[in-house]
């Protein structure tokens, strides 16, 4: 038998193994074609994925959560269904959100104009505006996963994504 074969012993003109193992290069493209038959990716999260790459901003700065009352702040008790802060931080901006089942509510810091689009997925984005004092509001909470992008002063900020 020569050094040129698969695992049930016929010939593989063409691929050379070394050791008893396949080139590098095959198996990868077996292990693609099996996925793609066995497991395919459904069409909705494979449109879900490129809407979401069409997102991307090379020029955008990533505002981290530095404060969510889920997580960070001290139960009151009496209050039955507190609203969501969250504080976002890229350097020197600061932006505050208060998510309530009435909408968003928000300012950004240093106050100043701004752009807001509410991000969700593959889903038409909910665009508000900012006024001289930083404040916005939008009608309408966000349903799953939701991230903010800003673009202010020439800059462009997106957060975290989060789940509302």
């Amino acid at each position: 038998m020569s050094d040129t074969y698969d695992d049930f012993g016929d010939e593989c003109p063409g691929e050379t193994f070394t050791d008893g193992e396949p080139a590098a290069g095959l198996l990868e493209e077996e292990l693609r074609q099996a996925a793609a038959i066995l497991d395919p990716v459904p069409a909705g999260l494979r449109r879900i994925a490129v809407d979401a790459y069409a997102l991307h901003d090379l020029e955008a700065r990533v505002a981290e959560l530095t404060f969510d009352s889920l997580t960070d702040a001290v139960p009151v008790r009496g209050e039955g269904d507190p609203p969501r802060m969250l504080t976002f931080r890229a350097d020197d901006l600061t932006v505050d959100v208060e998510v309530t089942p009435e909408g968003l509510f928000g300012q950004v810091l240093p106050p100043a104009p701004a752009r807001i689009e509410v991000l969700a997925g593959p889903l038409a984005h909910a665009r508000l505006t900012a006024d001289d004092m930083g404040r916005f509001t939008g009608d309408a909470p966000p349903a799953g996963p939701f991230a903010l992008r800003l673009r202010t002063g020439g800059q462009v900020v997106v957060t975290e994504w989060l789940r509302a």
